[in-house]
């Protein structure tokens, strides 16, 4: 008999208590983290266009000594053609890849601008021969508030130059 009652271990019920706080606060602490993290990771995107949009309006400076000069739309489309919200509504909450628009558009078309995937931001456009402003907005989280990156870009003394404007952190 005492040899069954060595053999018959287990777990107590505060042991198993214990674990289940343990990862009660780790779930706790990392889930937030987490979607902070893959908000930070979307927003990426409008940094990447945006640089994009300056690259090739440095190059059109570089090309004619004056940026592209125009508006460009509003492009791609923003699900329901609502005028917020960004891309919720849409597949996954992106906007649909609009290749052919940007290819419609002059503006667009004189910068060599084009996204060809599903993305969460839209982008505009509007330049004279000295400067110009490109915006990306979008709600990541459908939470109808926007996050708006802008790009600046002037021709100082003849030398382009563009700065890219993050908008505060969590400030959607």
């Amino acid at each position: 008999m005492l040899r069954m009652k060595t053999m018959q271990r287990g777990f107590t019920l505060i042991e198993l208590m214990i674990v289940v706080a343990i990862i009660g606060i780790l779930a706790a602490v990392a889930i937030p983290s987490f979607m902070d993290y893959m908000k930070r990771a979307r927003t990426s995107e409008a940094g990447l266009q945006l640089n994009k949009i300056g690259k090739n309006a440095k190059r059109a400076y570089a090309e004619t000594s004056m940026y592209v000069v125009g508006t460009a739309g509003v492009l791609p489309a923003r699900p329901g053609g609502g005028a917020g919200g960004g891309c919720c509504g849409g597949p996954k909450n992106h906007c649909a890849a609009n290749a052919a628009g940007f290819a419609a558009d002059a503006t667009w078309r004189a910068l060599d601008f084009q996204i060809d995937e599903p993305n969460l931001f839209v982008y505009t456009y509007v330049g004279t021969a000295t400067d110009f402003t490109s915006t990306a907005s979008g709600d990541l989280d459908c939470d109808n508030i926007e996050i708006v990156y802008t790009l600046t870009g002037a021709a100082n003394g003849g030398s382009p130059s563009v700065v890219l404007t993050e908008p505060p952190p969590n400030s959607d």
